[in-house]
């Protein structure tokens, strides 16, 4: 029978992790949030705060079930504080050695029953589990950025994950009003499959001069209605997040065609990341964004 969830461990507290948290207390699950920087746990609750609030301005959540929300989330400063939660997220860097050490750590806490979870956006599901005492009770739960607006969820089952464990994530993510898409498990699923080799192709496209950072954004808003350029993009979602993911496809799929791009290695080494480091391909450090190319 698939397990009933009632508590939730999120391993991680940045963008992902904080956004896991929220959508999950909202739904009525409590929450445990976990970080190996108690600094970001705080800031990681602080994020869950006001946007919720800003939830409530825009009458999407009434004030009553923010509060209610926000007190079923609590700080939990060492692994061991996850010990009781029947379903543990890990939403760390899409680094796999960081992960596969935190899966096995978990394992010595956890229940028996508790099921095992990635947000990895990219590295292999089965790979991960084979770091665990339980593969048959991991599971890919790959949520999309910003959690809380997204709709969409990817569930990749590994080799052994089990009917119960794949029913179990369903209802999880059914509960939190999100739409699951099952993708099997090879480099970056469906969405980065896709999404990610775009991007590289911008950035390609900016490497050789065919155009700036304002007109390949501009192009692809206004010429394939996309609702934010590729270069944008990229710098929301983390230029290291992108090349991690170009790196798991060019070395998973060996094919010439996800290798990333040059410039792209390039920003990652400068530490340009894009927003979360202020810069990228746009300059945030002004009152508005600037193209830095």
């Amino acid at each position: 029978m698939p397990l009933e969830i009632k508590k939730v461990g999120v391993i991680g507290a940045g963008q992902m992790g904080n956004g896991i948290a929220h959508v999950c207390a909202l739904a009525g699950y409590d929450v445990a949030l976990n970080d190996a920087d108690p600094d970001r746990i705080r800031s990681g609750l602080a994020t869950i705060n006001g946007n919720m609030a800003k939830q409530v301005s825009k009458g999407t959540v009434n004030e009553a079930d923010r509060q209610a929300a926000l007190s079923r989330i609590a700080a939990a400063e060492k692994v061991e504080d996850l010990a009781d939660c029947d379903l543990v997220i890990e939403s760390a860097t899409e680094r796999e050695e960081v992960k596969r050490k935190i899966f096995s750590g978990l394992c010595t806490v956890v229940k028996p029953e508790t099921l095992l979870a990635s947000n990895t956006s990219s590295i292999s599901i089965t790979r991960l589990a084979a770091s665990t005492d339980r593969p048959e009770r991991f599971i890919g739960i790959h949520f999309m950025n910003p959690v809380p607006l997204m709709e969409l969820v990817e569930l990749v089952r590994g080799i052994a994950t089990d009917d119960d464990t794949f029913e179990s994530a369903k209802q999880f993510v059914t509960r939190l009003h999100k739409t699951y898409a099952v993708a099997e498990d090879f480099p970056a699923f469906i969405v980065n499959r896709i999404l990610l080799p775009m991007i590289n192709e911008a950035i390609y496209t900016l490497y050789e001069g065919v155009g700036s950072v304002d007109s390949i954004d501009r192009a692809m808003k206004l010429g394939a209605n996309h609702p934010m350029g590729p270069l944008q993009l990229a710098d929301f979602i983390g230029l290291d997040t992108c090349l991690a993911v170009m790196q798991v496809l060019h070395e998973g799929l060996a094919d010439s065609k996800y290798r990333p791009c040059p410039l792209l290695v390039k920003y990652v080494e400068a530490g340009w990341l894009g927003r979360k480091t202020q810069r990228g391909f746009y300059d945030y450090r002004g009152e508005k964004p600037v193209p830095t190319r």
